[in-house]
């Protein structure tokens, strides 16, 4: 065991010799470079970049890296143009704007809401779920009347640009995911904080055009999100139901419990999702996974190759591209 561990601190190390040096730019080569006292953010996809600006924020002021994790995903949560991700999110084939969202702490604290309409940010009614109740995940009904009881405002999210856009839709009715396409993905983001501290949160307005009522692996602690403060974290991106089949963020902090570096961590998951679903259907089905370890390490893989995530730390801001199975 002690020299696989040595192994495992010589690749790392290795890996760190390859840092990168381009800011504000776009990537397909990463390392996992240990970041030394953090801070560190990563989120998935392009929206993850200003995401990751307001994170960096709270971060780099001593902050919480629970705090920075809520505040940066309200931003995209916030963006109409953000077709796949809150206000201005896509809807489900009868119109309605139905959100899920969840977040966890290094203390594993967590909450979430499933189902939600009406609130522009589900992400702070998950935190208020998770602060100001005993319980985890709030769903339809009930999670809009805990959140107007906690002062959040209701709202018709169904922007101008969405409304035509579902109108349009209804003149075929196809329903086929098209993969590595952002108007039904989410943003998951993970941060390590300067106190060595882990916390994660994940939200969506889930597949374009699902059927009303389902639900997804966003607000799903295990699913689409999973914190262990001395392991690391991980969220997951991409079809949510084969996300959920595996615990597919637990699955990650297992894996790296293991001692797998975050990418390989990835990796692994994303070969337990492909074992678990029939050959023929992988063509159609992407799911990607993010993680970083309580080093600052981080990673990603996903099926197929066009999976992106954002990075900020002290050293630089930019997009990458993850690794990928397939492509």
């Amino acid at each position: 065991m002690s020299s696989r561990r040595k192994f495992l601190k010589l690749a790392a190390l290795g890996a760190g010799a390859l840092g990168i040096s381009k800011t504000m730019g776009k990537a397909s080569l990463f390392a996992e470079t240990p970041v030394e006292k953090g801070p560190v953010v990563i989120s998935t996809w392009n929206h993850g970049m200003p995401a990751n600006r307001a994170a960096w924020t709270i971060l780099r002021d001593g902050g919480t890296a629970l705090d920075a994790v809520e505040q940066g995903v309200r931003v995209v949560e916030s963006d109409p143009e953000s077709t796949s991700v809150g206000y201005g999110g896509r809807p489900d084939r009868d119109g309605h704007v139905t959100l899920d969202a969840c977040i966890m702490d290094h203390l594993g604290n967590c909450g979430g809401v499933a189902f939600l309409e009406h609130i522009k940010n589900p992400i702070s009614v998950a935190r208020k779920v998770m602060e100001d109740t005993p319980h985890v995940l709030f769903a339809g009904e009930g999670a809009l009347e805990f959140a107007l009881s906690k002062g959040f405002v209701k709202e018709n999210l169904l922007t101008e640009d969405s409304r035509l856009a579902w109108q349009e839709w209804l003149k075929t009715s196809q329903y086929k995911p098209i993969i590595n396409v952002e108007n039904h993905d989410t943003i998951g983001m993970l941060a390590l904080d300067l106190n060595g501290n882990l916390s994660g949160a994940c939200t969506t307005s889930g597949l374009a055009y699902k059927p009303h009522g389902r639900v997804g692996d966003s607000p799903i602690i295990g699913a689409g999100l999973f914190v262990d403060n001395e392991i690391g974290a991980a969220c997951a991106t991409g079809m949510g139901e084969a996300v959920i089949r595996v615990a597919g963020s637990h699955t990650v902090v297992e894996m790296m419990r293991q001692g797998h570096s975050p990418t390989e961590a990835c990796r692994l998951a994303v070969l337990r999702v492909i074992k678990k679903h029939d050959p023929a259907l992988i063509h159609d089905l992407q799911v990607g996974f993010l993680a970083l370890n309580k080093k600052g390490e981080y990673g990603g893989y996903a099926i197929h190759k066009g999976f992106n995530f954002a990075l900020r730390n002290k050293f630089t801001e930019i997009l990458m591209d993850a690794g990928a199975v397939v492509g």
